[in-house]
């Protein structure tokens, strides 16, 4: 095995803080509210890259304004569907009271803004419509179940993420009966911002490295035509692994790497279980699945997607979150269980002659830590020639024998720390939460 550095472009921000507030300060969010006026801030799940500072900024951006900022859970059915689960997701992420300097108030209770023109009655978390105006902060990027305009970002947080469990569950019903979740997102979206309630959002974009690019502010007349042009820009910047594969080694996934456990369309699946459902990526033939992150606190959606399992991820496995995440999301081929065996010997010497290679040496094998973090990934040296043709790949160090310890796993495995440290780099951990 290899250990290879792809060289994605560096678009990372010098001062997050810097940027919120000059993005928020030419916006002119909040000139018609009386002095102060309660700001309910919304605030999703994701592993968003600096998520904490972000949310602060704009607190403060708020506070600054002689507004009273809140902050409240928009994240659909996520935290097993509970408030105190929702607000327990928050406080992970390092978003809570004590270090944003106002209440989290998370409840599940919803307000009807009225149905749209094909009957899709819209919900409002109940704190943020009793407040004066609604904030949303949150990610544009590609969404894992469908291709389309408008995907994961602002729109769909005013859609399935303040809507809560029982909007996120109408909303995915009426998309798997119309055919289309971004037609349910749209609607759903224009009958939210009907109601008065938004004032507007901050859109992040992170570049394929998982760092904060940018930042834009977003006004409630432009939120649909902005966030196109901005999910298009995200999807120009998205990392992918760099050649098909026979295998794919994933050691973790997660909620905090995907809202699909794994990328669906860094991996080439589908979380209804077609295989290379997606042009952009290259195909897939066989993932195997080594472990669930402690950091998706026991949601297992999307080790459906994988071939085979390493058995020791089973036990970490909680089953509430898993089967509400996935059957709210109508996806229930997701949470599927493969083959599994109690070591990384056993799923690989039954997997690799599936691929339709006769000889193992022939079988070309890539391995990443998650599905978020592929600049730094490991590939087997019969991809050798391949990677030396290419200038955005660089070889790391010297290669490493895939072999295994006395109980059949890997004597060395995957380390995000260990690439990071022959690239030159920091050691960044799991995820980029600071």
């Amino acid at each position: 095995m290899l250990y290879v550095r792809q060289k994605f472009p560096d678009r990372r921000l010098a001062s997050i803080p810097d940027e919120v507030q000059k993005q928020l300060s030419a916006s002119g969010f909040g000139a018609n509210l009386r002095p102060g006026a309660r700001i309910a801030i919304g605030v999703g799940s994701r592993g968003i890259s600096n998520i904490a500072t972000i949310v602060l900024a704009v607190v403060d951006y708020w506070k600054s304004k002689g507004f009273q900022p809140f902050i409240f859970p928009a994240m659909g059915s996520h935290g097993a569907a509970t408030a105190e689960g929702q607000a327990d997701v928050l406080a992970h992420l390092g978003v809570k009271e004590a270090t944003m300097g106002c209440p989290v108030l998370s409840m599940l209770d919803v307000v009807s803004v009225g149905k749209t023109e094909e009957g899709l009655e819209a919900f409002l978390d109940k704190n943020a419509f009793e407040s004066d105006g609604v904030f949303l902060i949150g990610r544009v990027k590609w969404h894992t179940d469908f291709a389309g305009k408008i995907e994961s970002g602002l729109f769909k947080m005013m859609a399935i993420g303040l809507g809560k469990f029982a909007g996120a569950q109408r909303y995915h019903t009426w998309a798997y009966k119309l055919g289309s979740l971004e037609r349910v997102i749209r609607q759903v979206g224009r009958q939210v911002l009907k109601s008065g309630k938004i004032l507007g959002g901050l859109a992040i974009l992170e570049d394929a490295n998982h760092n904060t690019a940018q930042l834009t502010a977003v006004p409630v007349d432009q939120m649909e035509s902005k966030e196109e042009e901005l999910l298009e820009l995200a999807k120009s910047w998205m990392g992918r692994i760099p050649f098909a594969l026979d295998i794919l080694i994933l050691d973790e996934i997660g909620k905090i790497f995907s809202g699909a456990g794994m990328d669906t369309k860094v991996v080439n699946r589908s979380v209804h279980g077609e295989y290379n459902p997606w042009d952009t990526a290259p195909e897939i033939k066989r993932i195997y699945l080594r472990d669930l992150s402690n950091q998706s606190y026991g949601n297992a959606v999307g080790l459906g997607m994988a071939d085979m399992l390493h058995s020791q991820m089973l036990p970490k496995i909680d089953w509430v979150p898993t089967r509400i995440n996935s059957l709210t999301a109508s996806t229930p081929a997701a949470i599927r269980t493969p083959i599994n065996f109690p070591s990384d010997r056993e799923n690989l010497d039954v997997l690799w002659p599936t691929v339709g290679k006769f000889d193992s040496s022939e079988v070309t094998i890539g391995w990443i830590g998650n599905s978020l973090e592929i600049g730094h990934l490991a590939l087997s040296a019969n991809l050798r020639s391949e990677i030396e043709k290419r200038a955005d790949l660089e070889i790391l160090g010297d290669g490493w024998d895939l072999s295994y310890d006395a109980q059949g796993n890997f004597e060395k495995i995957l380390q995000h720390k260990k690439l990071r440290e022959l690239a030159g780099l920091p050691d960044l951990g799991a995820i980029h939460v600071t």
